[in-house]
């Protein structure tokens, strides 16, 4: 796989795809039978508040995918596709010639390892620590699965080459050319990011985020309405419980907010109503709104 395209489909798993960190979750859908399977998977999912947060992640519309820090790596080696009727999201186990290694094992296998030369690194070069991997993207940008800060997929800060405004930093040990890449892109010669609209706080919490829910389910799915949207409405625009204006309010998001869609909707009418997914407040959001007010980036 070339390094843009590798960073292409880690970026889309950050920008499209509802996730959470899951010891041991290569993509897997947060839905049936992987919940009790990844309650009970490891040790650290045993523990009483990762049980909790994937149980409170479980069976939602668009579905939440599981990952941790070497499975986001492997897994888009091994073919995720983020398809919600595959057991593992379309990953097939160990394919590719991608073989099934820790974070520690991974950087054993790439080439070139340094602690030295991050400013010089190659976009799709994993960056390491101990324990813990994630990808460099260019840009003085990682993507990593960490149940710190958003506590799912994201992009951070590479601290050895500098800190970023708007996202949280993070200091690697090692770097090195994974061996299942083929570099085609120079140093910070990676598509542009957008920083995110609101920084996650740098606590290190790992509490999950107070959820509110529309009652409704969306009834249609149309993958090429996926992406971030920006509220137009002036006077703010309502998420509500389901598709139309006679249904309860779950909060007014302000002109201005960002929002994402997964590609699922509802059609009441002459009017999409898009099921979409905010945070406010530090209250994630997820509920209906009026396509007619919300523009797609």
């Amino acid at each position: 796989m070339k390094a843009s395209e590798f960073i292409q489909k880690l970026k889309d798993v950050e920008a499209n795809h509802k996730t959470l960190y899951v010891m041991g979750c290569f993509g897997a859908p947060l839905t049936g039978g992987n919940v009790s399977r990844y309650c009970s998977n490891h040790t650290y999912n045993k523990a009483a508040a990762r049980t909790k947060m994937i149980k409170a992640a479980a069976n939602q519309t668009p579905p939440v995918f599981g990952f941790d820090c070497v499975n986001l790596i492997k897994g888009i080696l091994w073919g995720w596709t983020g398809d919600p009727a595959r057991t593992y999201g379309g990953a097939a186990y160990a394919s590719n010639g991608v073989p099934d290694v820790g974070a520690d094992g991974m950087i054993k296998l790439c080439k070139d390892v340094s602690t030295t030369g991050w400013a010089s690194m190659l976009p799709g070069e994993a960056v390491w620590m101990s324990g813990h991997i994630g990808v460099y993207i260019g840009g003085g940008l990682a993507i990593e699965c960490s149940p710190k800060w958003a506590n799912r997929v994201q992009i951070t800060a590479v601290g050895n080459i500098g800190s970023k405004a708007g996202y949280n930093t993070r200091k690697w040990a090692k770097h090195g050319k994974l061996p299942y890449i083929t570099y085609d892109l120079q140093a910070d010669q990676a598509p542009a990011t957008t920083p995110p609209a609101a920084p996650a706080p740098s606590t290190g919490s790992t509490e999950a985020p107070k959820q509110v829910k529309a009652k409704e389910a969306a009834r249609s799915l149309n993958k090429a309405l996926t992406g971030t949207y920006t509220v137009t409405a002036g006077d703010g625009l309502h998420i509500r419980d389901g598709a139309g204006t006679n249904k309860g309010s779950l909060a007014v998001l302000p002109y201005g907010t960002k929002v994402r869609n997964y590609g699922y909707y509802t059609q009441a009418g002459d009017t999409k109503w898009l099921y979409i997914q905010v945070t406010l407040g530090g209250t994630t959001y997820t509920g209906f709104s009026s396509a007619k007010y919300l523009a797609k980036k």
